[in-house]
């Protein structure tokens, strides 16, 4: 599979779901970045923040049931490791492959296409 086969991170989604309560790891600098948002899309476990999970997914994910869209409402601010993770890389094809699935179903869940 190559970039131009993957399908737009707006029409995927796949790497916001996760099972794991401590899913996608914030630093001191991802959280600044995220500013008045922070608190609210956050959570910390002693000393170490992550972003909140919502029914399976980052809190920050929204989800357009008319068009089938996954949007993340904190793209310009989101944390280094969502920055890292590239269209099309491995690591975006191994998401893909374990947990495809999950956006679609949510999709359904919530009344959308799919």
């Amino acid at each position: 599979m190559t970039p131009e086969t993957v399908p737009p991170c707006l029409g995927c989604g796949t790497c916001c779901f996760s099972k794991l309560a401590t899913f996608v790891r914030v630093d001191g600098l991802d959280h600044a970045r995220l500013g008045s948002r922070g608190d609210e899309l956050t959570v910390f476990n002693g000393n170490r923040c992550h972003m909140t999970m919502f029914e399976g997914h980052c809190a920050a994910l929204v989800i357009d049931v008319t068009t089938g869209r996954f949007v993340c409402s904190v793209y310009e601010d989101r944390p280094a490791v969502c920055r890292d993770l590239e269209r099309g890389s491995p690591e975006c094809r191994a998401e893909r492959h374990e947990k495809g699935e999950r956006p679609l179903v949510e999709l359904r869940r919530l009344g959308g296409p799919g």
